[in-house]
């Protein structure tokens, strides 16, 4: 249900390619760092946001969603489950299309809220281990 194979392809192929990356930051030991790494590879577009705004793979950082200047279209979130519902909160609010919770990152009230906001959403998968199986 969080995960089914069309919404996966769906946030992969179809909805753009600008991702916000919540809980990005330069610590190179964060699976964040390299998950984004791998989507930069897939062509998609990160842009990390973690208090400090870092640079990360040469994209500039914003310390929140609402301060990205420009439209994102999917927001990953690497963050604990107990403060992921806010973010995807936040997703719909800024105009986000979708919102992908990492694994082990899992809020159904929030999957709920997200989806009846008309945005599409995956919980608890990997975009980096899911986008290589698109062939």
């Amino acid at each position: 249900m969080y995960g089914d194979p069309a919404t996966i392809r769906k946030i992969l192929t179809e909805l753009g390619d600008t991702w916000a990356i919540v809980g990005l930051s330069s610590n190179e030991r964060r699976a964040a760092y390299g998950v984004a790494y791998v989507l930069q590879r897939y062509g998609k577009r990160i842009v990390p946001v973690h208090p400090k705004a870092e640079t990360v793979h040469g994209e500039k950082g914003y310390p929140s969603l609402d301060a990205i200047p420009f439209d994102v279209d999917v927001v990953d979130v690497f963050v604990n489950s107990d403060l992921a519902g806010p973010v995807a909160d936040e997703a719909a609010t800024v105009g986000a299309k979708a919102v992908w919770f990492q694994l082990g990152v899992i809020d159904e009230g929030a999957y709920d809220r997200t989806r009846a906001a008309g945005l599409d959403m995956v919980m608890d998968r990997c975009p980096a281990i899911e986008i290589p199986r698109l062939g």
